[in-house]
């Protein structure tokens, strides 16, 4: 079976400096978010910087993503991929050492926009690498990734919530490190398989003629870019919302203490760790798509719980237990790999750059408007967010009775347009 074939180390190794930007990407997030209350208070900041704070670190993910994705596909993605998580790490670094609100503005704007240029670029990278058997794990393994992000900034937040500053800096300063041990290991990185020609950004004819820009408005791949953006911006807003504010509806709405939902939250986060380690496993097997059916209806129904106990803290419960068993096989990392399958290889950054910054702002102007919602009906909120799962639920079994098996085809019928060479090491999908 494709899924249990075994994936040569270097693949792994690309697999796992990729999705450092995705481990960046909810690290800086669920960093600002457990650290903002010591920055308002650090800083003396006043309510609305507070809360711009947090819809820009989103948003610039969101143009970051747009611009990043074009840039790669127009000059190269390995080389964006290199110098985007550079870029991040000054960033960080801006964060962790400002020493006022304005110049940590200016460290969330330029890490926000690197952490979001680095997304697409990542993953277009390791699936031009990887080939066609190996692809799903490669890129579901990035997700994992993601988790340890949420998962490292949570418990520092928690193990560090009596340090004021220094632990925020602390946080911020880990990000730091991380980005730039990456910058200087993917620097070295050498693939299995190099891009080809028109991928690398290395031919003049593909810059003067620019025909990937063309080929992004083909229905090739606006079908797909259409669905698969659909599924993660109805998806992303429910987990986004509970992302950013969850601790937050905790304590507001379910009358939890400080501690008690920050100790929540990172209870039940090794579940869903675990549970993404098992949807690698399964990643490039038919049972992708099969879990994908049950996990959806299991995810409904947590939110549904939620939304019928209007956030009552035994119905949060129940709902945080659902939801790590659940979107680990209904979520992002199918997004992921879905958009890799079914999307052209020729504009891949482009499109999924496109799908990522659009729901990225409209996670931003969400993420705005969160706080007032939950205080004037946190069951308004919930069943609103309920209705946002039950669509993405649809327009994933779209995605796996229509296009995945379309994908599937095209593969077969040799469109893949993924040109495979011999490795440094000789590697090469037929001898593995």
């Amino acid at each position: 079976m494709a899924g249990t074939r075994p994936i040569p180390t270097p693949l792994w190794k690309a697999a796992a400096l990729s999705g450092m930007a995705s481990y960046l990407d909810a690290g800086l997030i669920v960093s600002i978010s457990v650290s903002l209350a010591i920055y308002r208070d650090g800083y003396d900041m006043g309510v609305w910087m507070a809360g711009a704070i947090s819809a820009i670190v989103t948003g610039c993910i969101a143009v970051g993503s747009l611009v990043g994705g074009r840039l790669a596909d127009l000059f190269g993605r390995r080389r964006v991929y290199n110098w985007d998580i550079f870029c991040f790490a000054i960033g960080a670094l801006v964060i962790t050492l400002a020493p006022d609100d304005i110049t940590l503005l200016v460290g969330v704007l330029l890490a926000g926009l690197a952490a979001g240029a680095d997304l697409p670029t990542s993953l277009a990278v390791v699936s031009d690498a990887a080939p066609s058997w190996a692809r799903g794990r490669l890129v579901a393994f990035t997700q994992v990734m993601w988790m340890l992000g949420i998962a490292v900034a949570i418990f520092l937040g928690f193990a560090l919530s009596t340090t004021g500053m220094t632990g925020a800096r602390l946080i911020t300063g880990q990000l730091a490190v991380a980005a730039l041990v990456t910058w200087a290991l993917r620097s070295r990185l050498k693939l299995p398989d190099d891009l080809p020609d028109e991928l690398s950004g290395t031919d003049p004819e593909t810059h003067a003629e620019d025909p990937a820009l063309k080929n992004v408005w083909t229905r090739a791949a606006l079908l797909p870019m259409a669905a698969t953006f659909v599924f993660y911006v109805t998806w992303g807003l429910g987990a986004n919302t509970f992302g950013q504010f969850g601790t937050y509806l905790l304590v507001t709405v379910s009358d939890a203490s400080q501690s008690l939902a920050t100790g929540i939250n990172l209870a039940f986060i090794p579940i869903g760790v675990l549970l993404t380690f098992a949807f690698v496993r399964v990643a490039d097997s038919p049972w992708r798509d099969r879990l994908f059916h049950v996990a959806a209806v299991v995810q409904i129904l947590a939110f549904v719980i939620a939304s019928l106990t209007a956030g009552a803290l035994a119905g949060m419960l129940v709902f945080f237990v659902l939801y790590q068993l659940s979107h680990p096989f209904a979520g992002e990392a199918n997004y992921k790999v879905w958009s890799q399958l079914t999307l052209p290889a020729d504009t891949r950054g482009t499109t999924q750059g496109l799908t990522y910054a659009l729901s990225r702002g409209v996670f931003a102007v969400a993420a705005f408007f969160t706080p007032a919602l939950a205080d004037h009906s946190p069951s308004v909120l919930l069943w609103t967010i309920t209705a946002c799962m039950t669509a993405a639920a649809f327009a994933g079994v779209f995605i796996v009775r229509v296009l995945v098996p379309r994908s599937a085809s095209a593969v077969r019928d040799g469109a893949d347009l993924r040109v495979p060479s011999p490795s440094p090491a000789g590697l090469s999908d037929k001898e593995h």
